[in-house]
């Protein structure tokens, strides 16, 4: 209560460290803090919410595994999108808290890239269109890695990036601390084109797969004289979207170079494609 007093303007780190503390020592302490965490996030009082919310996020970088192993089920995440619905309490909850939430569950996203449910949860409010764009965190909001930091963050496979990571984040000047934020922020964006180029493969690549098969299909009826005009129709638009498909498969290929076991995917969906237009070629050409 203290914590999240809503007549309060500053954090009161004192307590919010008194509260870390006793979340540590008690070993129910994660489950009773974030039910805690929980209906606190949820109040109507503006300030209370985002005192809540910052007693949230240094829970998340103090409390290690036990905290972000309950804070990553569906129990929890669930409290969290109830603010955001209009279904629950996104109809009074003000703006600012509103924006603060997407803010971490976003933020919980790239740091906790293991964690399928926090993945699930965030995509599920962009499909519904509560969340309409990924957030662009304030310049004067850090973000630093959890405590212990999970394995596979996106720090761990730069390790000069990483070490620069750390000094700034050391230091008490505030452009050493804004300069950490936009390096965050920056191998966050690299992070969101390397997973938007995965998406645009393994989408492209079905496809391709689903248009061969189709393709394949119509083509027997052909041979055996029983395509309906519908059918002539349906051949005709596969063919044209099959073509469109290639130069595609090309710019993936290019993106795709460094990364061997990829390119090998996208070049065996060109073989299944050349194959399929071939066939096209063949059987309604030699009728």
């Amino acid at each position: 209560d203290e914590a999240t007093d809503p007549s309060i303007s500053e954090e009161n780190w004192e307590c919010i460290q008194r509260f870390c503390e006793q979340v540590n020592a008690d070993t129910e302490g994660p489950w009773f803090a974030l039910r805690l965490l929980a209906h606190k996030i949820q109040s109507p009082q503006e300030g209370e919410a985002l005192h809540a919310l910052t007693v949230l996020e240094t829970c998340v970088n103090n409390c290690g595994d036990r905290f972000h192993g309950e804070m990553a089920k569906f129990r929890f995440l669930n409290e969290l999108i109830k603010v955001l619905s209009p279904k629950y309490y996104g109809i009074w909850s003000s703006e600012k808290v509103k924006s603060r939430v997407t803010e971490v569950i976003f933020s919980w996203t790239v740091w906790f890239p293991q964690e399928v449910k926090i993945q699930d949860a965030y995509q599920m409010l962009k499909k519904q269109g509560i969340v309409k764009e990924d957030p662009k965190l304030p310049e004067d909001k850090i973000l630093p890695p959890p405590s212990p930091r999970p394995q596979n963050s996106i720090f761990d496979t730069d390790e000069e990036k990483s070490k620069l990571l750390a000094r700034l984040l050391r230091s008490s000047h505030p452009e050493d601390l804004q300069a950490a934020n936009r390096l965050i922020q920056s191998v966050v964006r690299e992070e969101q084109e390397k997973s938007a180029q995965v998406s645009r493969r393994v989408n492209t690549i079905s496809e391709v797969s689903e248009n061969v098969r189709r393709m394949d299909e119509l083509l027997q009826s052909y041979r055996r004289h029983e395509l309906s005009p519908a059918d002539r129709e349906s051949l005709q638009a596969l063919l044209q979207r099959c073509e469109k498909l290639r130069p595609l498969l090309f710019r993936l290929a290019s993106e795709a170079v460094p990364d061997e076991e990829a390119l090998a995917e996208i070049l065996q969906a060109n073989d299944k494609l050349s194959w399929a237009l071939g066939q096209y070629r063949q059987v309604v050409a030699s009728q």
